[in-house]
Formats: C-alpha cells, sequence, structure tokens
C-alpha cells in the first residue's frame, strides 16, 4: 500500500509538472462544450434545450481522452528504464501501473467539474439529488477507472509515448458513435445497433438519467457490465504484459 500511495503521489507531481498537457484536460471540456452547444446545437433537434441533452456525453468524451492519456505515462516509464530502478526498490508494476491510474481518476475528476461548471454557467439545469449525484459519479469514475487500465495496457504495448498518444485520438472517437451528441433514432439504420450496444451510451444515458431525474433502466447496469468486464480484462493483461517488458 506504501508503494502503491507514492506511485500514487509520484504520478500526481509529474502531472502538475506538464503545464501543457494539464491545461489541455482543463482546456478541452470548455472547448468541447462551447463547440458542440453554439455552434451545432440550433441545428439538432433532441425535443429540449440542447445544452440540457449534450452535458454528459461532453462529459464522457473529456473523460475518455483524460483516461487514454494514462497509457502516455506508462509508455514513458517502460521506454526511460525508471522501471529498473523501481523494481530495485521492491516497487511492483501493480504499484506502479495503479500510480497512473490513479492519477487519472483525480485529473478526470478535475475536469468533470470544469465541465459541469461551464455547463451550468451556459444554461445546463440538473435536477438530480445528492443520491443520484452521486450515483451517476459512481458510473462515471468506474468508466474512468476501466478506460485508465486499457490505456495502460496500451501504454505496455507501445514502443513510445507517441504511439500511446494516438490511442486517445482512436479513443475519443467512441462517445460519437452513441447517444452522446445526438439522438441514436437519427443515425443510419445501420449504425444505429453499433450506438445501442456499446459502452459509452449505456453510460451517457445513465449519467444523463440520474442528472435530470429520468428514468434510467438498465443502463446503469449494463454501464457498470461494461466497466467490471474492461477493467477485469485489462487488469490481468496489464500484469501480463508488464513481467514481459520488465523481464
Amino acid at each position: 500500500m506504501s508503494s502503491l500511495l507514492t506511485m500514487i503521489g509520484r504520478c500526481t507531481r509529474l502531472t502538475r509538472r506538464d503545464v501543457d498537457a494539464l491545461i489541455m484536460s482543463l482546456m478541452l471540456p470548455i472547448m468541447m462544450m462551447v463547440l458542440f452547444v453554439y455552434l451545432f446545437g440550433g441545428a439538432i433537434q433532441t425535443g429540449g434545450d440542447y445544452v440540457t441533452y449534450v452535458a454528459p456525453g461532453v462529459l464522457l468524451l473529456c473523460t475518455v481522452w483524460g483516461a487514454a492519456q494514462t497509457g502516455v505515462g506508462v509508455a514513458n516509464d517502460m521506454s526511460t528504464g525508471i522501471v529498473d530502478r523501481f523494481r530495485s526498490m521492491d516497487v511492483g508494476g501493480a504499484a506502479m501501473l495503479g500510480g497512473h491510474v490513479m492519477a487519472s481518476i483525480i485529473k478526470n475528476v478535475t475536469s468533470t467539474f470544469v465541465v459541469i461548471g461551464v455547463a451550468l454557467l451556459i444554461g445546463f439545469r440538473p435536477k438530480a439529488d445528492a443520491l443520484q449525484w452521486l450515483a451517476a459519479a459512481g458510473v462515471l469514475v468506474a468508466f474512468i477507472l476501466a478506460m485508465s487500465w486499457l490505456a495502460a495496457v496500451v501504454g505496455l504495448l507501445t514502443k513510445s509515448t507517441d504511439a500511446a498518444a494516438s490511442f486517445a485520438f482512436v479513443m475519443m472517437f467512441l462517445p460519437y458513435v452513441s447517444s452522446a451528441f445526438v439522438p441514436i433514432r437519427t443515425l443510419p439504420g445501420w449504425l444505429q445497433g453499433v450506438a445501442e450496444h456499446q459502452p459509452s451510451t449505456a453510460i451517457i444515458e445513465s449519467v444523463r438519467g440520474f442528472l435530470l431525474d429520468r428514468p434510467v433502466g438498465d443502463h446503469a447496469w449494463i454501464g457498470l457490465a461494461w466497466s467490471g468486464g474492461i477493467l477485469l480484462v485489462s487488469v490481468v493483461l496489464a500484469g501480463v504484459f508488464f513481467q514481459r517488458r520488465a523481464d
């Protein structure tokens, strides 16, 4: 546990020192929210204020991007030789990777507050009570945790930070093929099935339902099942690939 806490502190400090990445992680939510609401909102009909519809989607988009950045930190550690120093100090792979993941969660929680703050300023009016806020946060954090571990696996597989960074851009496309920005019924027929049965839609509909005090149905359980499955597979693969890279 002490090794994990040390690694969390280290990764958090590295995040603060990377000013460019820190600014981007905080500015991206603002730019995305303003872009979709003011440039596209007038042309998209969702049956209500577009900011109310799109805010949960922007939340997920920014958390996915932030979680994917975990792979960059892992790839950097694996390519600089610092892993050998950690192992000489009896710091295992679980602690090192866990430090990156937890630092990612901390950064993503911060960006989530930024998104919510900007959304409130431009007209988002959630109707959730305290319990619903906690439920929405729980679903989001579970997904961030799963995607951060998946990004860590990518960081172990790639040979450079540039290759790991490209994964972040690939991951950002996942929320677009969902109910994040437009109702699924407006998508082409062949794409509707994909959008309905991928994890982003379940997470977004859960958060949207909790924050707007609407029926959530099975979306929350489906979203948590996706997160749990991705997390389990990613943790196992991370352990296998770390041993291969470190040996």
